[in-house]
This record gives C-alpha cells, sequence and structure tokens, in this order.
C-alpha cells in the first residue's frame, strides 16, 4: 500500500456538483482505500492505496461518486512522492510573499507539444513558470485570479490538469504525512 493524493475538480463550486468530503472519504473507504482523510471542501483527499495505474484507480473513484451523486468529477492521483517532490522542486519557493499567488498544475502523461510560447505571450505582472515532468508551476505575483495565463495552462499544455495553491499543497502535504497503515 502507498499513500495516494486525489486531487477532484470541479466539485462544490457555485453549488454544483456536491459532494461533501464525509461522503467522499466514505466513497474511497468503500473501494476498499485505507484511512481516507480530506482537506477543505474543494475535493483534495489523502489515502493508503494499492500501487497500480493512477489513471484506472482515478476511474474507479470517479465512477462511484457518479453512481452515488450522478456527476463524474475529474480524479488525479499522485503519489506522495511525486507531491512531495513538486514542493521540493518548486523553483519560486524564495519568490512566494502570497501562498496563493503561487499555484501548481498536476497532469497525468507527459505534455506531447506545449505551447510554452502563448504562455509566455501572456505571462503578465512579473508573472514566471517553469514547466516539469510532473506539474507546472507559476508563480503570478498580482494574484492568480488577475492572471489571463492561468486559466490557459490547460489548453496550452494539451493535457488535462487540477492546480493547487500554494498554501493548499503544503497542507495536503501535512495531511499525508498523518496517513499510517490499517
Amino acid at each position: 500500500m502507498i499513500i495516494w493524493i486525489a486531487l477532484l475538480r470541479g466539485i462544490n463550486v457555485g453549488g454544483h456538483h456536491r459532494l461533501p468530503m464525509q461522503d467522499l472519504r466514505s466513497i474511497l473507504g468503500g473501494l476498499g482505500l485505507q484511512n481516507a482523510q480530506t482537506y477543505i471542501q474543494s475535493g483534495n483527499a489523502v489515502f493508503l492505496g494499492p500501487d497500480e495505474d493512477p489513471v484506472l484507480l482515478g476511474r474507479k473513484i470517479t465512477d462511484a461518486i457518479e453512481r452515488q451523486h450522478g456527476f463524474a468529477p475529474y480524479v488525479l492521483l499522485i503519489k506522495k512522492n511525486t507531491l512531495d517532490r513538486a514542493i521540493a522542486n518548486n523553483p519560486f519557493t524564495d519568490q512566494i510573499k502570497d501562498n496563493k499567488h503561487m499555484q501548481v498544475s498536476f497532469y497525468i502523461g507527459q505534455p506531447v507539444k506545449p505551447d510554452l510560447i502563448k504562455l509566455s505571450d501572456l505571462a503578465s505582472n512579473g508573472e514566471v513558470f517553469l514547466l516539469d515532468e510532473h506539474c507546472f508551476y507559476l508563480h503570478a505575483p498580482a494574484g492568480i485570479g488577475r492572471s489571463k495565463l492561468a486559466g490557459k495552462v490547460e489548453h496550452a499544455l494539451g493535457v488535462q490538469t487540477t492546480a493547487r495553491n500554494w498554501r493548499s499543497l503544503l497542507a495536503i502535504k501535512a495531511l499525508a504525512s498523518t496517513i499510517t497503515a490499517a
């Protein structure tokens, strides 16, 4: 068993796709995943599970949510060591003054033809970014909400992503550090 991080996309936003975290923990447990814990209402979970293909395991979770709640959110799974590496390798750590201005987008599968020129053209207000093996780092000193670049990351990379701010990632890492075998 390994520690997984589940990043759900598009739940509990604007009253749509409502999924209480208690229900998410129950769904994960019903799939045989152990010690599930969640962080805030936007769909972040950590749990113990088998070391299997993250796409297949994510699909099982999506299917279970759809059966019980009637919608199928994108569930991106990463191993704890991938999260740890993403945090440790952040090239912009020394520039972060507000954790909400640092965003990391995770994806499964390496982008084949990322349009980094398009993203460079969209960068403004001191924004800097870096494409890594497992994630895309964006530091937007004026705020992620004001960034034209932030909303174009997925399209420019050509792969499905889900993003979390730096504060959330640090909290998820701390939560994952509390997971122990059942």
